[in-house]
């Protein structure tokens, strides 16, 4: 089984997903993972008084972060608990999904980038164990 924890994109992802062509919206597919005990060793300004689990501190993100992916036109479609796979490794687990729709890529890059976004993603470090977000594109009727 692969052990590597996938938390950023690489340079290659980054750069591939830049320059794919899309057009419209897109929802992007996030899978996450949570630690047990928060981790705010890279953010220490950002930690709580009192340890927090990894879910506590991803639902700080998601309170941060919801506003700045509103204002740039975006939201959040669906987010739930995850667990087991009914198909799928049986060893593998995910602890939560959602589905984040944007109006465009370069929307969803302005977003990523933008300093009043970043100024919470430390909660999102903290949070999370191991991660995948999938770009998703409609397929034409």
């Amino acid at each position: 089984m692969d052990t590597t924890c996938y938390l950023e994109p690489t340079w290659n992802a980054g750069r591939d997903f830049a320059q794919r062509e899309i057009t419209g919206e897109l929802v992007m597919l996030n899978l996450l993972r949570f630690r047990e005990i928060a981790d705010y060793s890279q953010d220490p300004e950002l930690a709580p008084p009192r340890p927090i689990s990894g879910a506590e501190a991803y639902d700080r993100y998601v309170a941060h972060t919801l506003p700045h992916l509103q204002k740039s036109g975006g939201d959040i479609l669906f987010m739930g608990d995850g667990g087991a796979f009914l198909i799928g490794p049986e060893a593998e687990r995910w602890d939560r999904a959602m589905l984040i729709r944007q109006k465009s890529r370069g929307a969803f890059l302005a977003f990523a980038v933008a300093e009043a976004y970043l100024a919470g993603i430390g909660h999102r470090t903290a949070a999370l164990a191991d991660s995948r977000l999938l770009p998703l594109v409609k397929l034409p009727r």
